[in-house]
């Protein structure tokens, strides 16, 4: 079988590349990635050798695409742009990416004849949640973001590919995925690579914000049974179950760190911040038998072990660019905050 992974060099999908590696033997897995900030071949050295992996640096949105997924058995599309800040300061890289993308790369599978497409989306998509609601398969899409607006419309488009086109095509929504290689702008490894430098941990509003927390292996195994075993024309939520405040994290992050939890610094909130995400899972446990196996106590601990065991890794993922953009981010805020506290 051959299975072409469109963002293979990102997070999630540089692990699902090692994991079907491993896992199936006698795959051969094509990697297209345009190789942004987010995306690193470094996330792939340990199989580049390996003669069962391709990689092939590309544009999704390029026509080029039409070519890479010929006489591939399935899709799978991660390539995104993913950072809610970032699509708050400027959504055009997002809908490019995220909705134009998604549609080049349906239409090559639709002409190509792939029999089998699947579609990673997010939970963000359901929209912010009151305490006791869970968001299912046939809950209404309510994006709040731009990054959740651009993986809406291409859920939408693919369940249009779906209905008019009869494209083989299957939508999957996951919560936050954390784990190791994650780009150190995602609140984890930031919590993580600030607690290892001695520098303060910076917060959004009252640090109370609360996510389902998804160990990006367990993601890894319930992509592969959508894979194999999801029904066509279906979406399957993949949850953590775990939710915790945002602040609690924070809090256990430097417990286990050893450093004091004086090293929060809350900032001046984003726009639009959704409060709580959580997902019901039942679909994806029942008809594929697909249950999580790691637990936040046992996954937490190993991340920070793998972050503190890569520094060169992280230093890499954390000079240039990323400083530049960490600085005037947070700087922003915290002066922001600075200014509502002085006026009240």
């Amino acid at each position: 079988m051959r299975i072409l992974i469109a963002g293979g060099a990102g997070f999630i999908g540089s692990h699902f590349v090692r994991y079907m590696l491993e896992e199936h033997p006698a795959y051969d897995i094509v990697v297209v990635d345009k190789l942004t900030y987010a995306g690193n071949l470094s996330n792939l050295k340990d199989v580049r050798s390996n003669p069962r992996f391709q990689f092939v640096r590309l544009d999704i949105c390029d026509p080029e695409i039409n070519d890479a997924v010929r006489g591939a058995d399935v899709v799978l599309n991660l390539a995104a742009e993913s950072h809610v800040d970032r699509s708050i300061e400027d959504a055009s890289v997002f809908v490019s990416s995220n909705v134009v993308g998604t549609f080049r790369l349906l239409d090559a599978c639709r002409r190509g004849g792939v029999p089998r497409f699947v579609q990673v989306s997010t939970d963000e998509v359901y929209g912010s949640l009151g305490p006791e609601e869970t968001s299912d398969e046939n809950s209404p899409l309510l994006p709040n973001s731009p990054y959740a607006a651009t993986k809406a419309a291409a859920d939408l488009l693919v369940r249009a590919a779906m209905r008019t086109h009869a494209v083989p095509a299957i939508i999957t929504r996951s919560s936050n995925n954390y784990g190791p290689f994650q780009f150190p702008e995602k609140f984890i490894p930031l919590m993580i690579a600030q607690t290892m430098a001695g520098q303060p941990l910076p917060l959004y509003g009252d640090g109370r914000n609360i996510r389902d927390w998804l160990h990006v292996e367990d993601h890894c195994r319930a992509l592969d049974a959508v894979l194999h075993h999801g029904r066509e024309g279906e979406i399957y939520n993949i949850g953590g179950e775990f939710e915790i405040e945002n602040l609690q994290v924070a809090w256990r992050i430097l417990d286990l760190m050893g450093r004091p939890r004086t090293l929060v610094q809350f900032v001046s909130d984003r726009p639009g911040h959704d409060r709580r995400y959580a997902m019901n899972c039942n679909k994806i446990k029942s008809e594929l038998g697909w249950t999580r196996q790691w637990t936040f106590e046992r996954g937490l601990p190993d991340t920070i072990r793998w972050y503190r065991e890569n520094r060169e890794w992280l230093d890499e993922m954390r000079s240039g660019a990323y400083r530049e953009y960490f600085s005037r981010h947070y700087g922003d805020r915290e002066r922001t905050l600075a200014r509502k506290q002085r006026a009240t």
